[in-house]
């Protein structure tokens, strides 16, 4: 095992995007087996040979900016996934209300009746049902 750890030195080794790609790589080979296209499940050694690729390169300043393009483009969209999962998981104690000033989501314990609530950003106060 020390000759892999003396092999990766240098080297700029796992990040998100090479995790994403590993994961494209499965999602195409598992659509692959229901697809009656002979070729389809080569497709999925595309994004494994990237992902080795990245994974080994001595280029690390390059694949750090290539990490980063990619993380900001992924990160809106898993916060979104991750604010639908938190919001389902607290339905039941909890129910969300936009401020119809600037917007902001507001939280506020279910099951109080007609309650005043205050924006904690532009401190606009409106009633509503929770």
């Amino acid at each position: 095992m020390n000759w892999f750890r003396k092999f990766m030195i240098g080297r700029y080794g796992p990040d998100h995007l090479s995790a994403g790609l590993l994961f494209l790589s499965l999602l195409i080979s598992l659509i692959g087996m229901f697809v009656p296209i002979n070729w389809f499940g080569y497709l999925a050694y595309i994004p494994l040979l990237l992902s080795l690729y990245r994974l080994f390169s001595k280029n690390i300043y390059k694949r750090r900016a290539e990490n980063s393009k990619f993380l900001k483009l992924w990160n809106p969209i898993a916060g979104w996934f991750f604010k639908r999962k938190n919001r389902l998981k607290e339905s039941k104690t909890h129910k969300y209300f936009k401020c119809p000033q600037c917007k902001q989501e507001v939280r506020v314990p279910k099951g109080k009746g007609k309650i005043q609530i205050t924006c904690p950003k532009c401190k606009t106060e409106f009633i509503r049902k929770s």
